[in-house]
């Protein structure tokens, strides 16, 4: 280590750039050049022996895939192409022979590539080596073949021809942007002329836009956009008119178009095509290729040209109606959301809509946060059946609805029952979900009322996710007559509610109980604090890093629309370890079956409770006391858990409380008794528990402890 520092510290190289040296001279002496393909944007980096091998000047050099494209054999390039794709899809070699041809069309010798995805951060990039094969065809050893071919005559030309057309037409049909179809237009090689310059124009009302050039430097293009139609220039006469324009000399160019001459002049090249982009017989563009070489432009190579405008066009326009139809369901979704939330005093409050892709796959997902004239605040998430511009329609009546029913002052069950009976009165055959409440920012009280939509979760104090089951009546608009239960749970502070559509959960082949464990690790203890992050961070974990109103790409990927807002209830200092966990809820006279749900959320408590048996006992004295209040009185019961203390030391508490001043008392049950065991089991299985008369009614509690 010493000596290699003296030896760069003299200016001498370094061990790692000497093995660098030697391996390009080990690789240069077995004739082997070196190749970097990037898919992505359509260059080909090539050392000095790999640039030789395909004839081009032998120096390090980087060119577009067009013109390496240009010194192979057209058949061969294309089957390198569709091996390097299906490399890129596998992760595996790309290996091809391929010929390399002189002007004449005669081959010059054979190379063979090998080439690997780079992958990491560019997962679009090949590197791999081309060396000449000398051993082909059953030739003796140091003996080159002789392989021969002759011009392109007109077999050897369909051929090609063919499977240029073939290659072009899966790559712009592949396109969804017009950006990426101007992308594959870049890197046409056609079979025998190639490209030098290419130009997309489009037909604004009276004028020719430029879409896109390739082959111009920066600030060249700015004479030809955005000019009249009636202008003397070629593209322009080409829209007008919808007939092609072939130019094969400059002397041509110069006697037809001699006013946009000096504009063309100065890029040096000596053959033009100007073809029309044409779709359903109406003239959308133009499309320019020019060259260098002169081009004769025989019956063939128009051919050629001809249905590469054809298909350009398709593309084009296919690309046109996808952008557009994005626009306008974004749009739509944009005025049917509100645009900003309201402060809630004590609580923070984010939200996100993320659409689905597919043009006008508008989805009819949607959440609204009102503030309300009693002062509380009321959020609302649903879904309408469908993904439609109808849905949306749909969507945005309901919203509107909801709105002036929350507005009127009446109660959550009251607002659904309302909506529900609004939306089975328009006639349609769509129904929705919807989840409604009801928040008291003072004390942390939701009320809430569900038609058919998924159960909130709340992410507790200390970390800990659960979902909170309540009851809840058919999705609106199925049964005018359905009742919707009102269930009061109190959010302590530090604590996150979650209330989401499906495409949340069930997006990426998931179903409810693998979704929701997925949202669970991002919602969990190390889960970020700020609301906003946190909900990017529950986008990112389904489709990636999105945002507010994610278009593009990604967009095209979803399965289904997200709709999801985050409710906390805010701390005066920050979440520590060993913070309390709460879970509150009541359960009426009519939700019996509610005591299986508050089970499972004091299981849910104690996840990682440090003595399992203590669990069951809790989940079957949490029954006893619930039972007895809904079993003995006509009050609903009020359950409240907290659970205290360090790790391995935690204590819960559980407290039943009710309106009846009736107290408990102590029975002794025969042997065929169905009840009376209640406070015996209490007694017998908690460490403390006792009964205390308060001046609305009683509560009974009961202690365990998790340590000695």
């Amino acid at each position: 280590m010493h000596s290699d520092h003296g030896s760069a510290a003299r200016g001498e190289p370094s061990l790692a750039q000497a093995a660098e040296a030697l391996v390009f001279d080990a690789l240069t002496a077995l004739g082997m050049g070196l190749v970097r393909w990037e898919a992505g944007n359509g260059t080909v980096e090539l050392d000095a022996e790999a640039a030789r091998l395909v004839t081009l000047a032998p120096e390090h050099t980087v060119v577009r895939a067009s013109v390496v494209r240009a010194c192979f054999h057209p058949e061969d390039f294309v089957e390198l192409g569709t091996r390097v794709v299906l490399a890129l899809t596998e992760n595996s070699v790309a290996e091809a022979l391929l010929r390399v041809v002189a002007d004449d069309g005669r081959v010059l010798r054979v190379v063979r590539a090998r080439m690997r995805p780079l992958g990491g951060e560019r997962p679009d990039v090949v590197v791999g080596t081309l060396h000449e094969e000398h051993h082909l065809d059953g030739a003796p050893d140091g003996v080159r073949p002789q392989l021969t071919l002759p011009p392109l005559g007109e077999t050897e030309w369909r051929r090609s021809r063919e499977a240029f057309l073939l290659d072009a037409g899966r790559a712009l049909a592949e396109a969804t942007s017009t950006s990426a179809v101007l992308r594959v237009a870049a890197n046409l090689s056609m079979p025998g002329f190639t490209p030098d310059g290419l130009a997309v124009f489009g037909v604004e009302g009276d004028r020719l836009s430029a879409i896109g050039f390739h082959g111009y430097g920066a600030g060249e293009e700015d004479a030809f956009d955005s000019m009249p139609l009636n202008t003397e220039y070629p593209a322009a006469l080409v829209a007008r008119t919808g007939r092609a324009i072939y130019l094969p000399t400059q002397e041509s160019y110069k006697e037809r178009f001699p006013g946009t001459w000096p504009l063309v002049r100065p890029f040096g090249r000596n053959s033009w095509a100007f073809l029309p982009l044409v779709v359903g017989g109406r003239t959308i563009g133009a499309w320019m290729a020019s060259f260098v070489q002169p081009v004769t432009f025989t019956p063939d190579e128009r051919a050629v040209l001809t249905t590469i405008a054809r298909m350009l066009a398709q593309a084009l326009d296919r690309a046109r109606v996808h952008e557009s139809e994005r626009a306008l369901s974004d749009g739509l979704q944009r005025t049917m959301l509100p645009k900003t939330l309201p402060t809630v005093e004590g609580m923070t409050v984010a939200a996100r809509y993320v659409p689905t892709g597919g043009g006008l796959q508008v989805g009819g997902d949607w959440y609204d946060v009102m503030s309300l004239p009693n002062g509380r605040t009321a959020i609302a998430i649903g879904d309408v059946q469908g993904h439609d511009v109808r849905a949306a329609g749909i969507m945005a009546q309901l919203r509107i609805a909801l709105r002036a029913y929350a507005s009127e002052g009446h109660r959550p069950d009251a607002v659904l029952a309302r909506a529900s009976r609004f939306l089975a009165g328009l006639d349609t055959d769509r129904f929705a979900t919807c989840l409604y409440l009801e928040l008291d920012p003072v004390n942390g009280a939701l009320d809430i009322a569900r038609a058919g939509h998924l159960d909130p979760a709340i992410r507790l104090s200390d970390g800990t996710c659960v979902v909170r089951p309540v009851p809840g009546g058919l999705p609106l608009g199925v049964d005018p007559d359905d009742d919707y239960p009102v269930t009061r749970l109190v959010l302590d502070r530090g604590e996150v509610m979650l209330l989401c559509t499906d495409g949340l959960i069930e997006t990426g082949g998931h179903d409810l109980d693998s979704g929701r464990h997925r949202l669970h690790g991002v919602l969990g203890p190390d889960s970020a604090e700020d609301m906003e992050s946190l909900a990017d961070d529950l986008i990112g974990a389904v489709h990636g890093p999105a945002s507010h109103h994610a278009t593009g790409p990604l967009a095209d990927r979803r399965q289904d629309d997200i709709a999801l807002v985050l409710l906390r209830r805010d701390l005066a200092c920050a979440r520590v370890a060993g913070a309390a966990r709460r879970t509150v809820l009541t359960i009426s006279q009519a939700e019996t079956s509610r005591i299986a749900a508050a089970r499972a959320d004091v299981r849910a408590t104690l996840h990682n409770w440090a003595v399992p048996e203590l669990v069951d006992v809790a989940e079957l004295l949490v029954s006893e006391l619930l039972t007895n209040v809904l079993v003995h009185t006509d009050c609903d019961a009020m359950l409240t858990a907290e659970l205290t203390g360090p790790q391995e030391r935690r204590r819960l508490r559980v407290e039943v409380s009710d309106q009846s001043q009736q107290l408990p008392h102590r029975r002794s049950p025969g042997e065929l008794a169905s009840s009376g065991r209640g406070l015996l089991l209490m007694d017998a299985l908690a460490d403390a528990w006792g009964v205390e008369p308060r001046g609305y009614g009683k509560s009974t509690w009961f202690e365990l402890s998790e340590g000695v």
